[in-house]
């Protein structure tokens, strides 16, 4: 007898889609919807079917004619139908009829024609069936469009189920409008990221010798020098999606959102390759871990950026995915970001020179009309250290100048007030001084651009005014450079010293008291001694060393502004440069008060037209300063100079 293998623990349970598959078999999928479908078809069968099986629909006249001949035995009325049933069924079997009404009147003027007429009731189901459906539509279409306007705008429900999602703005070629033509003054960083967009366009091409592209880029510079714009160039020129977004954006209050929208920002990128991704102001999302006595290993920040760096690892740079980031702070950037195959380029972006200042002014103009004294050279000479958004707020400023005053055009001196205007800040005619005030500060911005004009390799004098500016500026001297300069000798580190110490000085020579007035161009030359004694090593006292760090930064070129400085001397030392500070900042006041001396004429003179006219430019000042101006020095200024290097100081007059 055949054996069958024994079962053991059988039961009999249902299959899982896991166990279908694993089988085999496709799990089976069912809809509730298809059998509702078919159930309602079914019952729709079975009433027309029924119902036409078992009442027949006959004429109202035979039903006339049924009554008449007494077969009708009973019925049931209605506003539109009448139903019975009869004594004797019809030739169809039915004993059950349905027939419509008529007006009786009108039934009795067509019975004596033997005319079969019947009534005929209006169909109003589709008209009923909409006036249910349409507002019901109707209602849900104005929910679907609420609901995805709160989602968009991050309202409610839309906002927390959206949370993770990255908020990049994509922009297309069409969108950003911007070329490398519209981009001036950056030669040297355009040329930099053309090897970008050439990449972006033919990466087949780009990569024929092995080479690859760099997987980030970061641009570094000042505010206002354009990194942005160049970003946007670089998208416009190699015509691909721009994802641009900023650091701060991917920081909320709940944890983990930042690295989800890392996580997203890549994705959708991947999903546009080639593409641009710009992550702007960098330094919000990349700070430098665990800096600070307090700082955590596990906060949102850092969980953002431990995602970014693993981002950055993950893609491939050949699929055609550039990464763009700015700041104006690199010093504080993590250095794993900074690290060879995250960020393997860094674009300086720096302020431009006098060309590019030309350049930049020219883009500008174009959108502006100018007068023919109007000369982007000029105005490029008067405005160093200018940004390219400084430049375009001063192209705007001078136009709202000359329309102030209903020119036709802007012309130069729309430019030179545009100019003082943001320098110095706007006039205070409202300050009104006293007569003492007025007289000691055009004795003060008289001293000031008299040394100026006497000492050489000093920038020259563009204008005095003593019209208060600003927040506190009582009068101001502004200096034309006549070329841009990189390198200070000690010599020219002493002429600048000595030019802001002119002020201080022409005040003890008239008037013999110091004013509160110099309180700026005080600290100004403190600084300027400091450095000289400890980071360009010009003391002989304290030799060829550093004793100090630069402390100053993209965003704050003012060391005063980064905090207490660091030092790694002695209090010995610490003694011996305050010292040595002293006497250089002593030795060019006494240099200052020898030449304002032999020139107290000069100084009488022009005091006393700067009260007459406020004003006095380049032009007046040469006028009235005559051949003083830039004459070599004087006797005394040698004995003077000679003392100071003994160390010994004459007495002041």
């Amino acid at each position: 007898m055949a054996k069958f293998p024994q079962i053991t623990n059988w039961k009999s349970t249902p299959k899982t889609g896991a166990d279908w598959r694993s089988s085999g078999w496709k799990s089976p999928q069912f809809n509730v919807w298809y059998w509702v479908a078919a159930m309602i078809g079914i019952l729709i069968l079975q009433y027309f079917i029924g119902s036409g099986r078992v009442i027949a629909t006959i004429p109202y006249s035979e039903f006339q004619d049924l009554l008449r001949n007494g077969k009708v035995a009973e019925i049931g009325i209605s506003d539109r139908f009448i139903q019975g049933t009869l004594k004797e069924p019809l030739p169809g079997g039915q004993t059950r009829f349905a027939t419509t009404r008529v007006d009786p009147e009108f039934a009795q003027e067509l019975q004596p024609y033997g005319v079969k007429f019947t009534g005929q009731v209006e169909n109003t189901f589709f008209r009923d069936l909409l006036s249910w459906v349409l507002p019901v539509l109707l209602f849900f279409g104005i929910w679907a469009y609420l609901a995805r306007r709160m989602a968009a705008q991050g309202g409610f429900g839309g906002g927390l189920m959206q949370i993770g999602k990255s908020k990049a703005k994509i922009y297309v070629e069409s969108d950003t409008g911007v070329k490398f033509d519209d981009v001036a003054g950056v030669d040297e960083a355009k040329d930099e990221l053309r090897e970008v967009v050439d990449f972006l366009k033919n990466p087949q091409e780009y990569g024929r010798l092995g080479g690859r592209m760099p997987k980030g880029v970061l641009l570094v510079g000042p505010p206002g020098t354009g990194k942005t714009l160049l970003a946007k160039a670089v998208a416009g020129e190699a015509g691909v999606p721009f994802f641009s977004i900023s650091g701060s954006e991917f920081v909320e209050m709940f944890v983990g959102v930042g690295a989800a929208r890392v996580r997203d920002l890549f994705q959708q990128a991947r999903e546009k390759a080639p593409a641009i991704i710009f992550i702007d102001e960098l330094d919000a999302l990349g700070r430098a871990r665990g800096m600070g006595p307090y700082a955590g290993g596990h906060d949102e920040k850092e969980q953002t950026l431990n995602q970014l760096l693993v981002e950055l690892d993950g893609f491939d740079s050949s699929t055609g995915l550039v990464l763009l980031a700015a700041t104006n702070r690199p010093e504080i950037l993590d250095p794993a970001l900074l690290r060879a195959g995250r960020f393997d380029r860094q674009v300086l972006v720096d302020r431009p020179d006098k060309q590019g200042r030309i350049q930049i002014l020219k883009v500008h103009a174009q959108k502006i009309k100018l007068a023919p004294d109007a000369d982007a050279e000029k105005v490029a000479a008067l405005t160093p250290g200018f940004t390219g958004a400084d430049l375009a707020n001063l192209v705007n400023e001078a136009a709202l100048l000359a329309t102030r005053r209903g020119a036709d055009a802007v012309t130069m001196a729309d430019f030179n007030n545009a100019i003082e205007r943001i320098v110095a800040g706007l006039e205070k005619r409202n300050r009104l001084l006293n007569p003492k005030e007025r007289e000691v500060v055009a004795y003060h911005e008289m001293g000031h651009a008299i040394i100026g004009m006497t000492l050489p390799g000093s920038d020259a004098v563009h204008k005095v005014s003593i019209i208060p500016r600003g927040v506190g500026a009582l009068g101001y001297t502004i200096q034309r450079p006549t070329e841009d300069r990189f390198l200070m000798t000690r010599e020219e580190l002493e002429n600048k010293m000595a030019v802001l110490l002119g002020g201080r000085a022409a005040e003890l020579i008239v008037f013999g008291h110091f004013s509160t007035g110099a309180a700026d161009d005080l600290a100004k030359v403190t600084d300027i001694a400091r450095s000289m004694v400890t980071r360009y090593g010009m003391s002989e006292r304290l030799g060829n060393v550093a004793l100090e760090k630069d402390q100053r930064s993209f965003l704050s070129p003012n060391p005063l502004m980064n905090g207490p400085r660091e030092h790694n001397y002695s209090d010995e030392t610490a003694t011996a440069i305050d010292d040595e500070v002293r006497a250089i900042v002593q030795r060019a006041m006494d240099r200052t008060l020898a030449i304002l001396n032999d020139r107290r004429d000069v100084l009488e003179r022009t005091a006393r037209r700067l009260l007459e006219k406020e004003t006095l430019d380049e032009a007046e000042l040469k006028e009235l300063v005559g051949p003083h101006a830039l004459q070599p020095p004087t006797e005394s200024e040698l004995v003077l100079e000679r003392n100071a290097s003994r160390g010994t100081r004459p007495a002041a007059e």
